[in-house]
């Protein structure tokens, strides 16, 4: 299970030989080079002679192992890397834009990022993969009119629905005003039912955006603050000093230390936990892995606490707190964290070529063993692109909250790439000058994405039942809306 949410987190991630002169002389460019040829020896010695080299792979073989199995997930999914562009650089970060080369890739184009510590001896701190568009498509010319957006978007999906590669909804509205929605595929291949435009996918990590919203609503009702530590709101939890260092503010922005849960809930007896409470009570002992507001690190147990905390404050549960004062004031009539053994009508299942092991086979299966069996403050709920874009709409006209609050949840707090910042559960990202708010999720069989573009008035909604089925839409259109 640990494969197959690391696969999760990577995604909430060639000729043989490649350009050395375009990789500058520095730490991380010697690193990528020498980690780019390594890899693409395909050897499983020289992986781990490679690892080896840094000295927390010698000192922790579960450091070794996670590492070697990002090797094997990555060759895989890729096949052997070629180096297209090095398109961030300093003398400790690199980014670089890869074609994977296997024949049917997870992903044919992957920005590939590469962190090293700051201090001697330099060994690396951190490898990622995110999907990333082909670097020399050329976009269509002409003036942005509906009309030029409906035909992209339609040759778009037609060309990957066709190759297997979307099966979903896209929804595109302009000024709260639709101007393309269609779906793609099917909600269920074992009874051939076609998806719809109100057809029900997971929203995956989505579901961060409406705990933030519930967050700052009580914030603005005076009945919480962003800098009360949780220890306010929790006095049971185990480690003290934690909760009093904890403060609301670092669970929004992914600082408070936290990790996730995915372990401990698949280790349990997972098909019983259905309240918020029963996740919180998964971790709570579990130490923090860096000090409350050291750094950013994505976490899915800090929203769980969120969650607790909301239905402290309130009296209410999680979920009828969020149906109140969220879903039904913004009109959103078909989304909520449904459980996975009823039956709901028009629901997508979800489907992966991931087996249980972590591994990207040939074989398609449903994921219903893959992931929670109800959904809560972190994800795994459920929405259709209308009422994504309802959601977008009420956030925008203050319907959630007071304008002063809808900026304060919104606005990038804690910066995670360039020109891409993490809000209040919320990203906040600048494409060619633009901004773009939203959230992304993503699990084997699941992928959806919310782009709302604050200074152009679109709405970009892409809900996905297959693997990396939403991320490319929502990428290749951010690149039409902001040329």
């Amino acid at each position: 299970m640990r494969k197959i949410l690391t696969f999760a987190v990577i995604l909430c991630l060639c000729s043989f030989a490649f350009a050395d002169s375009i990789i500058p002389d520095t730490p991380a460019g010697n690193f990528l080079n020498e980690f780019i040829k390594a890899f693409n020896s395909g050897d499983e010695q020289v992986w781990t002679d490679f690892i080896r080299q840094d000295k927390k792979a010698v000192d922790s073989i579960e450091v070794f192992n996670r590492r070697l199995e990002l090797f094997r997930m990555i060759f895989n999914d890729l096949g052997r890397m070629e180096l297209h562009s090095i398109t961030e650089q300093t003398d400790y970060n690199i980014s670089a834009i890869i074609k994977a080369t296997s024949e049917n890739p997870q992903f044919e184009w992957v920005r590939f990022m590469i962190e090293l510590d700051s201090l001697p001896p330099h060994d690396w701190a951190g490898v990622g993969l995110r999907p990333a568009d082909n670097p020399d498509e050329k976009l269509p010319e002409g003036e942005l009119t509906d009309e030029l957006i409906i035909k992209y978007t339609e040759n778009l999906l037609n060309d990957l629905a066709a190759k297997d590669r979307f099966s979903g909804a896209v929804l595109v509205a302009r000024d709260g005003q639709p101007i393309f929605m269609r779906a793609y595929g099917l909600a269920s291949r074992r009874y051939n039912v076609l998806n719809k435009i109100d057809t029900k996918f997971n929203l995956g990590s989505m579901n961060k955006m409406f705990t933030g919203v519930a967050i700052a609503q009580l914030v603005e009702q005076g009945r919480l603050s962003f800098d009360d530590p949780i220890i306010k709101y929790l006095p049971d939890y185990p480690n003290k000093e934690d909760a009093e260092r904890i403060t609301i503010h670092h669970l929004l922005t992914h600082t408070s230390g936290m990790g996730s849960y995915w372990n401990e809930l698949f280790e349990s007896y997972w098909p019983e936990i259905r309240t918020v409470e029963q996740v919180y009570d998964l971790f709570k002992d579990k130490p923090l892995e860096f000090e409350p507001g050291e750094r950013f690190g994505y976490s899915n147990s800090g929203p769980i606490v969120l969650g607790m905390i909301i239905e402290k404050v309130t009296g209410m549960s999680y979920y009828d707190y969020i149906r109140e004062h969220i879903y039904k004031p913004a009109g959103m009539i078909n989304t909520d964290c449904y459980e996975m053994d009823l039956p709901v009508p028009n629901l997508a299942i979800g489907y992966t070529m991931m087996d249980y092991t972590g591994q990207r086979g040939d074989t398609l299966r449903n994921n219903i063993f893959l992931h929670t069996v109800k959904g809560g403050p972190a994800g795994g709920g459920y929405s259709t692109v209308e009422d994504l874009l309802k959601f977008d709409i009420a956030l925008r006209n203050h319907k959630l909250l007071s304008k002063e609050y809808t900026d304060i949840v919104t606005a990038g707090k804690i910066e995670t790439d360039p020109d891409i910042m993490y809000a209040y559960l919320f990203g906040d990202e600048k494409v060619n000058g633009h901004r773009i708010v939203g959230h992304g999720g993503g699990a084997p069989g699941i992928n959806a994405k919310l782009d709302m573009y604050w200074d152009l008035g679109y709405t970009v909604a892409v809900m996905s039942n297959i693997d990396n089925g939403a991320v490319p839409v929502a990428n290749k259109l951010q690149k039409l809306l902001t040329k």
